[in-house]
Formats: structure tokens, C-alpha cells, sequence
């Protein structure tokens, strides 16, 4: 990165998700030349996913990589200038924000987008890693329709829990929660919801110690915690993991408004945060939807907001 050290840029946006490659164009064609550092994991979660059939412009469905790629490629067409490297420190005391990438690169930002995502949280299980994508995943709503009329688990017991086991019913012959303790975690109403439902059966007091399967999902493997007797379940297709997610936000922690669990606050329908010429979209600032759709929205707000600010400075 010699090339750019030490230079000063409009825009700096970290992270190269949906959200960071819209902000990306929208900054590029407004001919603010932004230069995206892209973390690490280039193109962001998406780049571990198979097929996504539910962004627009895609009506025969998309693989994950293919669409950052073709994001990265539109962005970069206009002007936008992506680069591999981390931001692993950035001096907040002055403007233009000084940013060190990989520990040692210096670059100047006037504004700052942070669009570094968030990370579904995962057991480790080493079948479970390999298997994501294929048939292991963390988000009901992006691949629950691959799965219609197949067995699949959940494992969680919180409302997100709840809620990705019940949207799996409208495609799943049989979708069964595997949890660790003898009751729920969730509200009242979404546990009620789950324990009427004819489709869904629930495995208390179990962990998941095996994802089988080669290429593919085929079946799972579940601990008892108390007996420690294992089961086998043969026929699961689909593992949907929902104990929770972490934003990618621990760099900004102290500095930026955020709440209890690292999710950038913003100020009212912006991308705005409490720091002039910071902002912030995607699923670093967005704990609700985390729809790839929706971050590229937000990383659209803030190109806008950024842009506006940047003249309103001059």
C-alpha cells in the first residue's frame, strides 16, 4: 500500500460488504474518489453463502461471491478504489481521521463510513465450518426456502430462535429446536407460538456435537449435556444456527454511541453518528433486518449523508 500512504481521501469506507460496495458507488459517482479498505473477509458474509435467490436484479438466483464480485466491479468502474488491508487503529482526536491499515500503512480520511458488519456467532465445530454454505447456515430467512419439504434444526433458544424455527415452518415438513437448557430463553408469547406448533419438536437439554455429511448436510449429531448419550438424527438436511450476532465494532468501541451489544447508533432515519464525519450502515448499525438488501440501502444513506456533510464543510 505505498502507493497511498500518507494520502488523504474524501471518503474512507471500511468494510466491503453490501453495504460498504453501495456506499462505494454512490461515493464514486458523485466523483469523491472513496477508497475501500475491505477487511478481512472481502465482500463480507455473503462470500460464504451458496446461492441467494432474494436481491433484485437476479431472477435466476446468484452465487454469494459472484454478486460482491459483481458489486466490487460497479463500484470500482466509477471510480472506487478497493484495496485488501485492515484498519487496525484510527486516531478519532482530529480531522481528518488518521487511519493505520495492517499496522503499519497510513492513510487520512475527511469522512468516514464504518460498514464492517457482523459476525453470526458459531459453536466451532469443525463440521459445522465446513459444511457452511451447505446446508449449514445462520439465516432463515436467506436460505429457509432451499429447505421446503425437508427436516431441518435449529439451535438456540432465544427470541431470534424462536423466530427463525417459526419462518422455517412456512418451508420445512418438520423443523426441531436443539437447546442446551431444560426452558427457553425467549419471551413468553414467541415460546408459546413454538411449543403449539404442530411442525416443530424440541430436544431440551442437547447440544449439536456433529454436523454429518461429506459435501452436504445429512444429518446431525446431538449431545445430551446431563446423561451425555448421544443421538442421531438421519434425516436433517438444513442446521441453522441463531445464538446470536456480533457486530464487527469492537475498533470503535468508546468512541462511537452504541448499544448494549456493539451495534453502532445512528441519529434518527441517517446513517449520521455522534462523531462529525463518521457514519455508519449495514449490519455494524442494523440488528433488526440483516438482509443484504438492507444494508445496501443504509450503505446508499451513507454516500448521501457523507457527500451532503462533505459540502457543507467546504
Amino acid at each position: 500500500m505505498e502507493d497511498i500512504a500518507g494520502t488523504t481521501r474524501d471518503i474512507v469506507i471500511i468494510g466491503s460488504g453490501p453495504a460498504g460496495l453501495t456506499a462505494a458507488l454512490y461515493a464514486a459517482r458523485a466523483d469523491l474518489s472513496p477508497l475501500v479498505l475491505e477487511g478481512p473477509e472481502p465482500g463480507g458474509q455473503l462470500t460464504t453463502t451458496t446461492d441467494v435467490e432474494n436481491f433484485p436484479g437476479y431472477p435466476e438466483g446468484v452465487l454469494g461471491p459472484k454478486m460482491m464480485d459483481d458489486f466490487r466491479n460497479q463500484a470500482t468502474r466509477f471510480g472506487a478504489d478497493c484495496r485488501w488491508g485492515t484498519v487496525t487503529a484510527i486516531d478519532f482526536k482530529k480531522r481528518p481521521y488518521k487511519l493505520i491499515i495492517d499496522d503499519e500503512t497510513e492513510v487520512f480520511a475527511r469522512a468516514l463510513i464504518v460498514s464492517t458488519g457482523a459476525a453470526a456467532k458459531w459453536l466451532g465445530l469443525e463440521s459445522e465450518q465446513r459444511l457452511r454454505g451447505y446446508g449449514v447456515t445462520a439465516c432463515a430467512t436467506c436460505d429457509g426456502a432451499f429447505f421446503r419439504d425437508q427436516h431441518v434444526v435449529v439451535i438456540g433458544g432465544g427470541d431470534s430462535a424462536m423466530e427463525e424455527a417459526t419462518f422455517l415452518t412456512r418451508f420445512a415438513s418438520k423443523v426441531t429446536i436443539i437447546h442446551r437448557r431444560n426452558e427457553f430463553r425467549a419471551s413468553k408469547i414467541m415460546q408459546k407460538r413454538v411449543l403449539e406448533h404442530p411442525k416443530i419438536e424440541v430436544i431440551w437439554n442437547g447440544t449439536l456435537s456433529e454436523v454429518l455429511g461429506d459435501k452436504i448436510v445429512e444429518g446431525v449429531t446431538v449431545r445430551n449435556v446431563e446423561s451425555g448419550e448421544e443421538t442421531t438424527l438421519g434425516d436433517v438436511t438444513g442446521v441453522f444456527l441463531a445464538i446470536g450476532h456480533k457486530p464487527n465494532t469492537d475498533l470503535f468501541r468508546g468512541v462511537l454511541d452504541m448499544d448494549e451489544a456493539g451495534y453502532i447508533k445512528t441519529k434518527g432515519k441517517t446513517t449520521y453518528t455522534n462523531m462529525p464525519g463518521i457514519f455508519a450502515c449495514g449490519d455494524a448499525q442494523d440488528k433488526e433486518y440483516r438482509q443484504a438488501v438492507t444494508a445496501a440501502g443504509t450503505g446508499c444513506m451513507a454516500a448521501i449523508d457523507a457527500e451532503r456533510w462533505l459540502g457543507e464543510q467546504k
